[in-house]
């Protein structure tokens, strides 16, 4: 069931570092939302705290809230191993488990959340997430080779089979096409496309025409200079952020005048 995410006010540390700052965001359910912004804006920082991933680096702490159709993701009590099973993450480089086969990369999520599931139920549920990253009819004849033996782009699509294996409510992807070549990223492109009819997808991007291609609404982070923490400096739909901008920075920025 995809789900809406709210963030209020939130202010991202490293230690002492401000990283983002005073970040407020509604993002829609069966939508794709685009973060773009230079390098060290911010946004893959941000990224990694909607779904409590940032907390696990040493030092790293939030202040602020981040609601999942209304549920505060950090409140107390809160396990965030659970919230990591509603939000799934894509990383930049596609990161299949090398020694383990096609089949058991898929089923690796669930079994890590102690799922107990009977051969006939893993099997069907192997097709179904392989059917959803359009990968099923390239897999379906070497399921227990090796997933480190398909291609990069392959491989990212077998990592969106093992995040949606786990049923989630929302799928956040880290540049899941920086590693790509273009017919793989269109494939990518493509799959977004289709994840949203169930998912919410936030995607984080360097390539704007990617940007503009896959999502609903974008929002640009920029930074004032090193050192400093990265802002949320509009959001607004797609069209209108690439096509008739309010801030000059993100004028400046789509156009290419800098970043």
């Amino acid at each position: 069931m995809a789900k809406r995410i709210d963030v209020n006010d939130l202010n991202v540390y490293y230690s002492k570092f401000l990283a983002v700052e005073g970040v407020s965001i509604n993002i829609e359910p069966k939508s794709v939302t685009a973060f773009i912004g230079p390098s060290g804006c911010g946004k893959s920082t941000f990224l990694r705290t909607l779904n409590r991933m940032h907390e696990v680096i040493p030092g790293g702490r939030v202040e602020g809230q981040v609601l999942l159709d209304g549920d505060d993701l950090y409140g107390a009590g809160v396990d965030p191993v659970t919230v990591r099973s509603q939000i799934g993450m894509v990383f930049q480089r596609p990161n299949p488990f090398p020694t383990m086969s096609i089949k058991d990369n898929v089923l690796a999520g669930v079994k890590l959340n102690g799922t107990k599931i009977s051969r006939s139920d893993a099997d069907d549920l192997v097709e179904k997430s392989l059917r959803g990253a359009n990968l099923w009819n390239e897999v379906k004849d070497r399921l227990d080779k090796p997933g480190s033996g398909l291609s990069g782009g392959q491989q990212q699509r077998l990592c969106i089979a093992r995040t949606i294996a786990v049923k989630p409510d929302v799928i956040l992807m880290d540049e899941p096409c920086s590693a790509l070549d273009p017919i793989s990223t269109l494939a990518i492109e493509d799959l977004i496309n289709e994840l949203k009819s169930d998912y919410t997808v936030v995607i984080v991007t360097h390539n704007m025409q990617q940007a503009a291609r896959v999502s609903d609404k974008t929002a640009f982070f920029n930074i004032a200079g090193t050192g400093k923490p990265g802002k949320l400096i509009e959001f607004n739909d797609t069209t209108a952020i690439f096509s008739n901008p309010e801030q000059k920075a993100t004028e400046d920025y789509v156009s290419g005048r800098f970043g």
